[in-house]
């Protein structure tokens, strides 16, 4: 038993028949808007490729046989600040050399999925080429309001609130010290623990920076950050709607996305497509099944709304907050497949960067997408911290 009452319990989820029935009934039911079929992805997600992946989903999807792969996997539940937080614990082999903890941070659209390639690679390094002293202890938690995590009642929690119970979370799980790596959301989740838990952080690494925050007025800016902040402006005005909803509005979308399985395959999709390095397939980067993988999990939670709801309490976030910059080492691997590509002079002016590199394939999904060369960066990275604080 935990000093405070609450033991991580093992937690594999099953959908019933009844659910099941009760998706295909939608899917199969789905009302379908004009198709102007020359548009492609032009205007959103693609009519011909969604009507194929719901017919594929109602027909062929076998979630049952998703669910016991992800079943395979050691997954518990504890509850932190009134949250029933779910979260995959991997150990690896007992060695000499100390495994270093770590813990991955998603973001949105997608949950703990974000990871379920790397884990093997980044636990047991020796079976898959790698150098057996470079394993991790990975502990991969869905954000709450995401997947099989909950939300609290009440306001919605920000990276700063996560932040603190992924670190009660490692706690719980005899690590007192530890690293932290993510993306997206995650990535931001990643920042907050390293600012707020600097002795119990050996290491931060990150895909991202997040989109720009402007300096204060004291500071001088690079004219690559100038051309980096006019071209995040460009991309928030074509590709950044569904950030501006998620802020200001997502309880709107969130009851037609949680009524409507293809409408929640459309918010999703067009995201995977358009953030992946995919070349514009999307079937280049994720199987049918593993988009659909990703899409159940937000389905049979109802977990939609309370994930686009976390983009406004993040908004919420003070200035003061958000201009922080990270003295824990830190390290970038931007996949040329991403978005909104930092340069060096940001990264070098909001955290103490001690590595960056820009690996040759890979998109804001890049542990999906490829999990080999992300578990090398990670490999990489955080080899020269693993006898730092303890650890």
């Amino acid at each position: 038993m935990t000093d405070n009452g609450f033991d991580p319990q093992p937690y594999n989820p099953r959908a019933t028949s009844a659910e099941l029935a009760d998706l295909r009934t939608r899917l199969r039911a789905t009302r379908w808007p004009a198709d102007p079929r020359d548009l492609g992805w032009a205007l959103g997600a693609d009519l011909p490729y969604l009507r194929e992946l719901v017919d594929y989903w109602a027909e062929e999807f076998d979630w049952t046989a998703q669910e016991s792969k992800l079943a395979a996997l050691p997954r518990f539940q504890v509850e932190l600040s009134g949250a029933d937080i779910h979260f995959v614990h991997v150990r690896a082999p007992q060695r000499p050399t100390r495994p270093l903890p770590l813990v991955l941070t998603h973001g949105w659209p997608d949950s703990f999925w974000r990871y379920l390639k790397v884990i093997p690679l980044l636990v047991d390094p020796g079976a898959h080429g790698a150098d057996p002293d470079d394993a991790f202890d990975v502990v991969v938690p869905d954000l709450p309001g995401f997947g099989y995590s909950n939300h609290p009642k009440g306001s919605p929690l920000n990276s700063i609130d996560v932040a603190a119970m992924w670190a009660q979370l490692m706690t719980l799980l005899g690590y007192e010290s530890f690293g932290a790596a993510g993306g997206d959301v995650g990535g931001q989740v990643s920042r907050y623990l390293a600012l707020d838990y600097p002795e119990r952080v050996v290491a931060v690494h990150r895909m991202d920076a997040g989109l720009p925050i402007q300096p204060d007025s004291t500071s001088r800016i690079t004219e690559e950050e100038r051309e980096w902040f006019s071209a995040a402006a460009e991309w928030k005005t074509s590709e950044g709607a569904y950030g501006a909803i998620h802020r200001s509005k997502p309880n709107t979308a969130a009851i037609g996305l949680t009524d409507s399985p293809a409408g929640l395959a459309a918010w999703i999709v067009e995201k995977l497509r358009a953030w992946s390095d995919c070349s514009g397939d999307i079937e280049q980067s994720f199987s049918k099944d593993e988009i659909l993988t990703n899409i159940m999990l937000y389905w049979l939670t109802g977990s939609i709304g309370s994930s686009m709801r976390m983009y406004h309490a993040n908004a919420e976030i003070p200035l003061a907050q958000q201009r922080r910059r990270v003295e824990v080492p830190s390290g970038f691997s931007l996949f040329q497949g991403d978005i909104v590509l930092p340069p060096p002079s940001y990264l070098a002016r909001v955290a103490n960067v001690v590595r960056v590199s820009e690996p040759p394939r890979g998109g804001h999904f890049a542990p999906f997408e490829e999990p080999e060369l992300y578990a090398h960066e990670l490999r990489e990275f955080f080899r020269p911290y693993r006898t730092a604080k303890g650890v």
